[in-house]
């Protein structure tokens, strides 16, 4: 557990309670989106969560800790904030706009081979095992097992754009992962994340603003509303916060374990909630998706440079 602090076991209860609480509630999380894209458009909804989930923490950081982001964070805290929330979580959002939630899910659960790819092919900081080639052709070859139902929707509607959409906010969210480590090692982590969505939050709802794809506040139905607040309230403040807990007491590995629970719950929620398609392909792929990602943390924890 290198660079972590050393913690006492009731530290180390605790941060595995957080991992369980990361686990549950982001599954969740894609069904509340599910929701609200019903009522208002993707990018709004976006907007709204990020602005008021961010808004919560830089007011906690600037009236009751006296904290203002320096001139050499703010760089920083604007690239962060478009590579993990502008585009990946808003991307997600999208996603669930023009195919289930529980797949949507299975799509962002490939985000970790994307860091392993990305680190092993970009930053040539991984030698690849048998093992990592095995998980990698597992994960994706799962994300197509669990579309073979929908093959007609893939061709003839919007479901496509769902996947592009997916696909990119999982690239964005690795990559954000990456440079996150790399570069955001000066800042309470809190404090980093509440201004990265606030930031995030402000471009999204201007873009809607200017483009005319918004719904007036005054018009906002109140299950978007709620959908909003759970995803301030469970997605953006206890999740989040919870994550970050974790990983400042936890190997990352182990906190890792969150993406093998988040799209099983996804999936079990939005067939309960939402009576999206349930199968056997569905069940399959996501499991062989998740045990290539296994397949691929285990194999890159032992093959770092």
């Amino acid at each position: 557990m290198s660079g972590r602090m050393q913690i006492s076991k009731s530290e180390k209860s605790k941060a595995l309670f957080a991992v369980g609480v990361v686990s549950i509630l982001w599954g969740t999380t894609w069904l509340a989106s599910k929701i609200g894209v019903e009522y208002i458009p993707p990018l709004q909804l976006s907007g709204l969560r990020h602005f008021i989930g961010g808004g919560l923490y830089v007011i906690y950081f600037t009236f009751f800790r006296k904290m203002l982001p320096q001139k050499h964070q703010l760089w920083q805290i604007f690239w962060m904030s478009i590579l993990m929330f502008v585009i990946s979580n808003a991307f997600s959002v999208l996603s669930v706009k023009y195919m289930p939630s529980g797949i949507g899910s299975v799509v962002g659960a490939i985000m970790p081979i994307w860091v392993v790819l990305f680190t092993g092919l970009v930053f040539n900081k991984v030698k690849f095992k048998r093992k990592t080639i095995v998980g990698i052709a597992m994960g994706f070859a799962g994300v197509v097992i669990t579309f073979f139902d929908f093959i007609e929707h893939i061709m003839y509607t919007d479901f496509s754009l769902g996947i592009l959409y997916g696909v990119i906010a999982s690239i964005a969210w690795a990559l954000s992962t990456l440079f996150t480590a790399k570069q955001a090692k000066d800042m309470d982590p809190y404090f980093s994340l509440g201004w990265q969505m606030f930031v995030s939050g402000t471009l999204l709802s201007i873009f809607s603003l200017i483009t005319g794809n918004f719904v007036p506040l005054s018009e906002v139905p109140a299950k978007a509303w709620l959908s909003i607040g759970y995803l301030v309230l469970i997605g953006s403040v206890i999740a989040f916060g919870a994550y970050i807990y974790a990983l400042k007491r936890l190997p990352t590995a182990l906190v890792a374990v969150h993406s093998y629970i988040n799209p099983i719950v996804a999936i079990i929620l939005g067939n309960i909630l939402m009576q999206e398609k349930l199968t056997a392909f569905i069940v399959a792929g996501t499991m062989i998706t998740l045990w290539g990602v296994y397949l691929v943390n285990n194999s890159f924890k032992g093959t770092k440079a």
